[in-house]
């Protein structure tokens, strides 16, 4: 239920870094060193920056991007089209952070309810915050207001510095045994451990030579945002259609309800076609497809589409090297939990490198590294495989599949216990929390 991609790093074609130093790092003759060097700046990697920075860890953050988002325009005027569902787990590493008062200042979108239903049949199940025991499922959040509000928080940290226009071409041994990322300018970035935070198709990943499980969906994903005739109410709606998942996501412009982002998952015929469309007739072509629940549907932006790739990395973790976010695991945008798996990555692999500092032990180890996989993969793996058997599930027009998915969606509607289980996973609270996000 989030608009996939979040963080893709585009690829600059300057070679000349433009640095903005924040804090400083060691300086060798043929080397600049710190303590871990992150690539790719985007909410994963800048969430982790901002974790270790906290704690007076170096940290390098090098980005290809040549400027950060402007605080000032950011979260104004109309929405985004890139969004996340961030759960109240996410919320509360933001918090932490500092940058959820700012968000809030700006636009974040409240969800207190949730309502899914297969569109060829009567199964729906509804979720509600009162029932999962907390006081909103979760907010619908543009990706650059995140993005700004963390960009924000390393002004403070005075051992992180970013580099940004900076390409990354090679990823070699340091002189000291450790990690180094060669730069296109020539520049050679060194430390114990080196995070891939760059994005599904990392090219930091490919130069680590580690391999991806990679899955293609068939879909490609139509985003886009729309004004509704009947208030949404604070409810994430998700419809189950014949040719994919289609959700409308809440937001509030200047306090009114009327405004859903959207994300169509369809094949690519299907985008192809919906794409070409005018926004009159999209926007027909929208209310019909949800049912007219809301009214009539109309089309305030452009409408643009992305590939679904669901990918897995065979390995999170190598000696000096871990993978986070997007670089590690992709997933299909059906239940909003991409940026809040990243988050959570940043959030266990920091509170290792931070534990492993205290008891003496080298950042880049692999035995220590080994802990943050075991903590991160199961629980990726899980929601890679739940999501791709629901998209399979509802993508089939098998009359006794069809049947069976309407009456599942209906015992689970009036089985509570078995709603509250699912509803604490939507939510977040899965295995064991960091301290950051409890």
């Amino acid at each position: 239920m989030s608009a996939p991609g979040q963080e893709e790093v585009k690829e600059m074609t300057m070679d000349a870094p433009m640095e903005r130093r924040v804090g400083e790092t060691r300086h060798g003759a043929a080397e600049e060193t710190a303590d871990v060097v992150i690539v790719g700046a985007g909410i994963v990697g800048t969430a982790l920056a901002c974790l270790l920075g906290e704690e007076g860890v170096e940290v390098a953050l090098v980005d290809a991007r040549e400027t950060l988002l402007d605080p000032e325009t950011v979260g104004r005027g109309q929405p985004g089209m890139r969004v996340s569902a961030l759960t109240p787990v996410s919320q509360t590493l933001l918090e932490g952070l500092g940058a959820w008062e700012w968000m809030a200042a700006r636009r974040i979108s409240p969800y207190r309810f949730m309502q899914v239903w297969d569109a060829e049949g009567s199964g729906e199940v509804s979720f509600s915050a009162e029932q999962a025991g907390v006081a909103r499922l979760g907010h619908i959040v543009e990706n650059d207001v995140t993005q700004a509000a963390l960009e924000r928080g390393l002004d403070a940290l005075a051992s992180v510095k970013l580099v940004l226009g900076a390409r990354v071409t090679g990823l070699g041994e340091s002189a000291d045994g450790g990690r180094c990322v060669q730069l296109a300018d020539g520049r050679r970035l060194a430390a114990p451990l080196v995070v891939a935070a760059d994005g599904a198709r990392s090219p930091l990943r490919e130069l680590a030579g580690i391999g991806v499980n990679a899955h293609e969906t068939g879909h490609m994903a139509v985003v886009t945002t729309v004004q509704v005739e009947r208030p949404h109410g604070d409810v994430a709606r998700q419809a189950f259609l014949p040719t994919g998942p289609l959700a409308f996501l809440p937001l509030r412009l200047d306090g009114e309800r009327h405004h859903c982002s959207i994300v169509w998952s369809t094949s690519p015929e299907e985008a192809e076609r919906l794409l070409g469309l005018s926004t009159e007739a999209l926007g027909d072509e929208l209310a019909m497809a949800f049912g007219h629940r809301l009214g009539e549907v109309t089309v305030v932006d452009r409408a643009v589409a992305f590939p679904l790739v669901q990918r897995h990395a065979q390995r999170y973790v190598l000696p000096g090297l871990a993978l986070v976010g997007d670089a590690a695991h992709s997933i299909h945008p059906l239940a909003g939990q991409g940026a809040n798996l990243g988050l959570m990555d940043a959030a266990v692999l920091a509170e290792e490198l931070l534990a492993a500092r205290r008891r003496g032990v080298a950042l880049g180890d692999e035995r220590w590294l080994s802990r943050y996989a075991r903590r991160r993969r199961g629980d990726n793996a899980g929601m890679l495989a739940l999501m791709d058997g629901f998209r399979l599930l509802f993508g089939t027009r098998h009359p006794a599949l069809t049947l069976a998915r309407n009456l599942g969606l209906g015992a689970v509607d009036r089985l509570t216990p078995l709603k509250r289980l699912i509803m604490q996973q939507a939510i977040g609270h899965r295995g064991r929390l960091p301290a950051s996000c409890r």
